[in-house]
């Protein structure tokens, strides 16, 4: 219904061409810097054990996880999982990301405001991201603006997700390039300038999501505000 209607596509091509390019970003920075061997020669999972021990984050459990760049930090269970490619490259972009997911963990035990905010908000953006388009889609059918509003309501609780996640990813960049030179992993400027290039890549994305949020959030509400008219 929406996605064939012009109007839609005017919005969103710019949106998924900003998500193609952030992505092809993300992959072109980790290919480049993974092919860089830190002079430290410690793979992501010897340096995360030995930032954990600097950190005091003896609680923090390292996992493995299949496919690439699937590294994640999960609060439940305070474990870090790391992809292969990332626990056993002992390159400055596995360096990168390892400590970029330690940054979640120092995160976590600091109780981190935007961090706590953030899960608060999974519960309902995970109702809204289905109730909210039933609600707009039944609404703009029955010509139910009220409905289609409400449901607009609802469902831009996945672009108020995004935005929280923004601060959570943009500090967990900042503790791990810290971590990283104060613990003496990374040693020269084209290691610091290779972590940079690689957690700002990974930080784009996040944007390009924020952004694709917003505009799907638009469209909804020129239409139902062209619904209320008609």
């Amino acid at each position: 219904m929406f996605f064939f209607d012009p109007m839609y596509l005017l919005f969103m091509i710019p949106a998924f061409i900003l998500m193609a390019i952030t992505s092809w970003y993300v992959k072109a920075a980790y290919k480049k810097w993974s092919r860089v061997p830190a002079r430290s020669r410690l793979t992501g999972y010897d340096a995360t054990r030995r930032l954990i021990s600097t950190a005091g984050l003896y609680g923090v459990q390292i996992q493995g996880t299949s496919g690439q760049l699937t590294d994640h930090y999960d609060p439940r269970n305070k474990t870090l999982f790391l992809s292969n490619g990332v626990a056993n490259g002992a390159s400055v972009a596995s360096l990168a990301i390892a400590a970029h997911e330690l940054g979640h963990a120092v995160q976590d035990t600091e109780e981190y405001f935007p961090l706590r905010f953030r899960a608060a908000l999974v519960p309902m953006v995970n109702i809204g991201s289905n109730l909210g388009w039933i609600l707009i889609v039944i609404g703009l059918f029955l010509q139910a603006t009220q409905v289609a509003w409400l449901g607009l309501l609802v469902f831009s609780g996945g672009a108020i997700f995004a935005l929280a996640t923004l601060p959570v990813e943009f500090n967990a960049s900042a503790r791990a390039k810290s971590l990283l030179a104060e613990s003496g992993i990374i040693q020269t400027e084209e290691e610091r300038r290779g972590v940079n290039s690689v957690l700002n890549a990974a930080a784009l994305t996040y944007v390009a999501g924020l952004v694709t949020a917003v505009m799907q959030i638009l469209y909804f509400a020129l239409r139902i505000s062209g619904s209320s008219r008609d």
